[in-house]
């Protein structure tokens, strides 16, 4: 069920980036299984990843590894391996979603602050927006960093409502595609979108009552900017 509330104007929109943004599935798991190969391990269906990715890349390696490799140490070979390949092939496949580009440049000529909070890697984060969102201004790219907390912590959230300045909770909005980030938006205070053409369904995004649950950038634009229909 959707929330019923007060309308406040949203002026800030913080965008999960693997899945909500971009469809990288394709490129992530291909780096996954050369690095899971490299490691002597066998390697995953593709199909697979949707459910391993969204955690940060060291939860992805230690839930690919078969149970009995899942130490440390072969996390450590698997980044040695993974980050060489993901940072040479990272756009191979990865794609915006249909309507995303549209979608990012008509909320911003309508004046609301872009931003991103995701669990992959810094590099990786800047480099993606860079390429294929160059064009757009966005308050704060934020990926894993070290000594950071990952999602579904709220710090990230809150990191990026510091960078923006006086704002209450109701005027942000946190878009993601899985239960991580149902969790992240509801763990920072603030209202939280579900969007139904990345990696996890709908039925995982409900579970969680977000604020809206959108089925196209289209309707998730609406939204953002004020013509979401409310249900009780």
């Amino acid at each position: 069920m959707y929330q019923t509330m007060a309308q406040q104007k949203i002026k800030l929109a913080i965008f999960d980036l693997d899945g909500t943004l971009l469809n990288t599935i394709e490129d992530l798991g291909r780096a996954c299984n050369f690095a899971l190969g490299s490691c002597g391990c066998p390697v995953r269906k593709m199909e697979e990843y949707n459910k391993l990715v969204g955690r940060g890349i060291y939860n992805l390696f230690r839930d690919a590894l078969p149970e009995d490799r899942r130490t440390e140490e072969t996390v450590m070979k698997m980044r040695d391996f993974f980050l060489p390949y993901y940072n040479e092939h990272k756009a191979d496949f990865t794609r915006p979603y249909d309507g995303i580009p549209e979608m990012l440049e008509t909320l911003e000529k309508s004046g609301i602050v872009l931003a991103v909070a995701s669990n992959k890697y810094q590099e990786g984060a800047e480099a993606l927006v860079k390429k294929f969102f160059g064009d757009r201004k966005f308050l704060k790219i934020l990926g894993q960093r070290d000594g950071m907390p990952i999602k579904p912590d709220p710090e990230i959230v809150h990191e990026i409502e510091r960078a923006y300045g006086e704002i209450g909770p109701d005027e942000i909005i946190y878009a993601g595609d899985s239960n991580v980030d149902m969790e992240t938006g509801r763990n920072g205070g603030v209202k939280t979108a579900g969007v139904t053409w990345g990696f996890r369904s709908k039925e995982e995004l409900a579970a969680y009552d977000p604020w809206i649950i959108c089925d196209s950038p289209a309707e998730l634009t609406a939204a953002i900017l004020g013509n979401r229909p409310d249900r009780g």
